[in-house]
């Protein structure tokens, strides 16, 4: 076999690959000689039909396939030979396939860069310090006995921690839209069920109270008729509660179903907040160490590449027709999400990093523990290849994050949880 591979522009190849007839014809011969074993032909007994007549009738055929078997595998040779890394799949340009004649054919693609890792011991990163404390613990038990809490009516002005009832009906642009309507509706102030500037508006109404709100829409609502726009909501109240708050003691955890008391409450719940604290450092260090990962690393990318996680964007936003003014955002967020991969790539591969079963294993059973039967969410994982590929990517990523961890320049900065996980809405 001949190849010959010429540079073309910026991360073409384009290789030239002939290959002797004889390994063709060697290849139709013997897979013929096979058939004739096999075929069934009407006048024949099975097993004794004349090779001649297999040729004749399956020849065309079978040359076929054979062609497409040895372009296949020597296209891969070809790149071994070469020590080339397609970024895609190739464009396959046949020159020559007559019979008895070198097969000869072009393959044009574009290459993976190479990358030199570099610059990793100079990264500064911030890891934040944070402990649990005991107001953060006392936060979380006073929403649990806020949740459990008894309601009655009242004869006053709504205030946070308020329970009220609403009836209401909102319109934009003169017009209904979907979910615009509600009778009899529970509002608890301050715990986030309606939307914060909503919530605010609501305050200081009485029941028997009557009030037009504005309320606009963010720019990312779901609903892209409404989104970015101004909803006038008449706005009826029914009712106004007060909450009286169970007491935090004993009784309280066995209402909980928790034995070992309200001790055992406040436990559970740092164990909470411990694992919510450690994601969102996690969350923290591993933006830092892709942004400084994309800083340091500024490589020419195959424009296959990039197309193909342009879509993958597109179809992950769930993109209307007319997505022209998203188009430079969704091709900055592509470079960047290839770039990143690439490097990451870059960094497995040259340090042997091996992928972590255990961390995987725990990667799977956190994934599963948000469902009600875990077990059957594992085993639907383990019998996807789809979704665990997704899985082993994210544990692999994670475990380039700790390498870079490791040599990096790390100081600790010290904050509060509250601090901590705002800091982390807001990022996200």
């Amino acid at each position: 076999m001949q190849v010959s591979v010429e540079t073309a522009e910026g991360l073409k190849r384009r290789l030239k690959v002939q290959v002797p007839s004889s390994r063709v014809e060697e290849a139709v011969q013997n897979r013929l000689r096979d058939m004739r074993g096999k075929v069934k032909l009407q006048g024949f007994r099975p097993g004794k039909v004349p090779f001649k007549v297999v040729e004749k009738r399956y020849g065309p055929q079978v040359r076929g396939e054979v062609l497409d078997e040895v372009v296949r595998s020597t296209y891969a040779e070809a790149l071994e030979e070469n020590a080339l890394r397609p970024a895609g799949a190739p464009e396959i340009q046949p020159l020559n396939l007559e019979a008895g004649q070198d097969l000869e054919y072009e393959a044009s693609f574009e290459i993976i860069p190479t990358i030199e890792i570099q610059g990793i011991e100079s990264i500064e990163l911030t890891r934040p310090a944070v402990d649990i404390a005991d107001e953060d613990i006392d936060r979380i038990l006073q929403r649990l006995l806020r949740q459990h809490a008894d309601y009655s009516e009242i004869d006053r002005a709504a205030a946070e921690g308020d329970r009220i009832t609403i009836d209401f009906e909102g319109k934009v642009d003169g017009e209904d839209f979907a979910g615009n309507t509600g009778e009899d509706v529970p509002v608890p102030l301050g715990e986030g069920q309606m939307p914060g500037p909503f919530e605010e508006q609501l305050i200081g109404l009485k029941a028997g109270d009557e009030k037009t709100l504005d309320y606009e829409f963010p720019e990312a609502f779901p609903d892209e008729q409404i989104a970015g726009k101004t909803a006038q909501f008449v706005v009826k109240v029914k009712q106004v509660e007060a909450p009286e708050l169970p007491e935090a003691d004993d009784a309280f955890a066995e209402k909980l179903g928790m034995e070992g008391g309200i001790e055992a409450v406040r436990n559970r719940i740092a164990e909470s907040l411990e694992r919510e604290r450690d994601q969102a450092v996690r969350t923290r260090l591993k933006g830092q160490v892709m942004d400084a990962l994309l800083e340091k690393h500024d490589i020419e990318l195959p424009q296959t590449l990039v197309d193909q996680e342009i879509e993958q964007i597109r179809q992950q936003s769930a993109a209307t027709d007319d997505d022209s003014l998203q188009s430079d955002h969704y091709e900055k967020e592509a470079r960047r999400r290839v770039t990143l991969g690439l490097v990451v790539n870059e960094i497995v591969r040259s340090n042997q990093i091996q992928l972590d079963a255990e961390r995987l294993q725990q990667a799977l059973r956190r994934v599963a523990s948000g469902y009600e039967q875990p077990e059957q969410v594992m085993q639907y994982y383990v019998q996807n290849q789809e979704l665990m590929q997704s899985l082993q990517m994210q544990v692999m990523e994670d475990q380039v994050v700790d390498w870079v961890v490791e040599q990096a320049q790390v100081s600790d900065e010290t904050m509060s949880l509250d601090a901590l996980t705002k800091n982390e809405e807001q990022n996200g």
